[in-house]
């Protein structure tokens, strides 16, 4: 902390704001909003940081502040200021449209068109769309449903679409006033949900065409009612009401935070919003920002729902709008939705980020961290098992910083303490090893291990007993259990986190071998149980047990088998024997 600093903190009034973080060159690197302003900046540089935020306080010469009358004009300063300045240790979506709406024109002659705002008052909306081609989808199929205008000049002769029934032909036709207000009805309960009596309606066509052996006629009917069925289906939410909400949760992992937006018109699924940024500072208050530029360039609705409760309530406050969390009940079952996105959109980033990056590239870079040479060929183990029992071992290969399928391997583990990490993988290190100075096969450049130091030096001993030397790392994990380096048989440490592509690609390794591990661990699991299960069952051996596992891999597609299916397996009497040993409780099954 900078004299300079010291001072200014000193003078900082418990009062709403915006602070301004500056380098020594009088830049701006961060800004912030604080209901107390010396409360909020004095934490910065009074309590232990860490990743980004200390990376940032140590780049901080001085600050500047401005008073606000309010939290929430502090925030709208801020929003403005960041998208004024783009401070580099400020997060930004990287979303700077808005969201298109279906605009349906008001009074006599109406028609659809897709709009980017809620503005002009001559049309009625329905919306906001996640997406241009969610809101043209949605467009194109009312323009079949409903005989609206089409054309944006109307001409003075009928259309082709006047010809299909899809349009009233206002450019020769008087249309009475009451017929389209019914029309306008009908779309309103349409975009609401209410696509029953359209679909009876079309169903009804399509039949009468059929009956009439108009079977072309009879197919459009049909792809209609496809359309009908592909768009509701996307929607797929029960109606619990009707209100206009947007829900949101978040997911973290290793310094990432995932931010799931589910938007909710007229109680209906219109889509999903997820974005992936690294994390920064107090979670609340990120995840207040961040819904914060969200709001920018999405219409407020009536409700929001958040997983996260302190950030709920101040970004009620600061929005003015319902924003509410939830334990129970239809809205918390929306929430678990929310949150399922958040993990599945932050796990596909982990596994598919930064794919555009050149991968030998990325090699040289994780060699330069090394010093060593670009390692080509990596190899990569975990150990998993659960509470000692099934304990096995799986090593992955990536060449060129490609997955190499063929040459992935599963070790049972062998040595009689199972709980013990640390003897399995040096068991399956020298197992792997050692087999290919048997064969004379080529050795990798590097050997990665999941587990940190003390695994490091598992592998280590293992290859200093058969006298190889491999280059040997660990990804080691903070306090928080979030994967932050690497760690090499000497206890030095190499932090990634700094390197966004390279952390990427190693976490797509990492999860990977942690993948194939739990998979083999599972199976072994499903096939003892299912051993257990069938042992002792007269007329059943080893070579009709091992029909019974091909059939049904797991112990629960086993359970859910009748007899009439087991006995196109195995005799009848021994398939009876079979089902009720299965369905026996637990404790009877002996």
């Amino acid at each position: 902390m900078t004299e300079i600093v010291k001072r200014e903190i000193a003078l900082l009034p418990n009062q709403p704001g915006v602070y301004l973080m500056k380098n020594k060159d009088g830049k701006i690197i961060y800004i912030g909003k604080a209901k107390n302003l010396k409360k909020r900046v004095s934490q910065y540089f009074l309590r232990p940081q860490s990743g980004k935020v200390a990376a940032m306080v140590f780049s901080v010469d001085h600050f500047d502040t401005i008073l606000t009358a309010s939290e929430k004009e502090a925030l709208i300063l801020e929003m403005n200021l960041i998208h004024k300045h783009y401070p580099r240790y400020n997060i930004l979506l990287k979303d700077g449209s808005h969201y298109p709406y279906i605009a349906l024109r008001k009074g006599s002659d109406p028609f659809l068109k897709i709009l980017r705002d809620d503005k002009d008052n001559r049309y009625k909306y329905f919306g906001p769309f996640p997406n241009s081609s969610a809101a043209y989808e949605m467009i194109n199929l009312l323009n079949k449903l409903f005989p609206l205008r089409k054309c944006k000049t109307l001409p003075s002769t009928p259309c082709l679409y006047y010809h299909l029934g899809q349009c009233l032909a206002p450019c020769i036709n008087n249309i009475p006033e009451t017929v389209y207000s019914k029309l306008i009805t009908d779309i309103d309960a349409f975009l609401s949900g209410h696509s029953e009596e359209k679909t009876a309606e079309i169903r009804k066509a399509m039949i009468e065409a059929s009956d009439r052996q108009e079977y072309e006629l009879a197919g459009e009917y049909k792809k209609t009612l496809d359309a009908i069925e592909h768009v509701t289906a996307k929607q797929g939410v029960e109606n619990i009401d009707h209100i206009d909400r947007d829900v949101f949760a978040i997911a973290t992992r290793d310094g990432y935070l995932a931010l799931a937006a589910l938007l909710y018109r007229k109680g209906l699924l219109l889509g999903k919003e997820l974005f992936v940024v690294e994390e920064f500072g107090d979670l609340s208050e990120q995840v207040t920002d961040l819904i914060a530029q969200f709001y920018q360039n999405h219409a407020h609705p009536k409700e929001l729902v958040l997983n996260v409760k302190e950030a709920a309530q101040t970004i009620g406050e600061l929005l003015s709008i319902s924003a509410v969390t939830t334990g129970r009940g239809k809205l918390f079952d929306l929430v678990n939705i929310a949150q399922k996105n958040a993990q599945q959109g932050l796990d596909d980033h982990f596994m598919t980020a930064r794919l555009e990056d050149d991968k030998l590239s990325l090699l040289e870079s994780l060699g330069s961290v090394l010093s060593m040479k670009a390692p080509l060929h990596i190899e990569l183990f975990d150990n998993s098992h659960l509470q000692g029992s099934n304990p096995v071992g799986a090593m992955v290969v990536f060449i060129n910083g490609e997955p190499v399928k063929k040459m992935y391997r599963k070790f049972h583990i062998e040595h009689d303490e199972k709980r013990d990490d640390f003897a399995s993988m040096k068991e399956v290190v020298y197992r792997r090893y050692s087999r290919l100075i048997d064969e004379q096969s080529e050795l990798p450049d590097l050997i990665i291990v999941d587990g940190g130091e003390p695994q490091v030096h598992a592998a280590q001993q293992s290859l200093e007993r058969l006298k190889i030397n491999i280059p040997l790392v660990g990804l080691y994990k903070n306090e928080k259990h979030q994967t932050k380096g690497l760690v090499d048989r000497n206890g030095t440490t190499f932090s990634i986190t700094d390197n966004p592509p390279l952390f990427f690609f190693l976490m797509r390794m990492q999860d990977e071998v942690h993948r194939f591990a739990i998979t083999f661990h599972q199976q072994l699991r499903s096939k003892a149980m299912s051993r257990s299960l069938l042992d002792d069952i007269d007329g059943l051996g080893d070579v009709r047990k091992e029909v019974l596992r091909k059939a049904y891999p797991s112990i629960d597609d086993l359970k859910k088998a009748t007899v009439a299916e087991l006995s196109q397996l195995i005799p009848t009497p021994v398939a009876e024997k079979v089902f009720a040993k299965l369905a026996l409780p637990p404790d009877d099954k002996s």
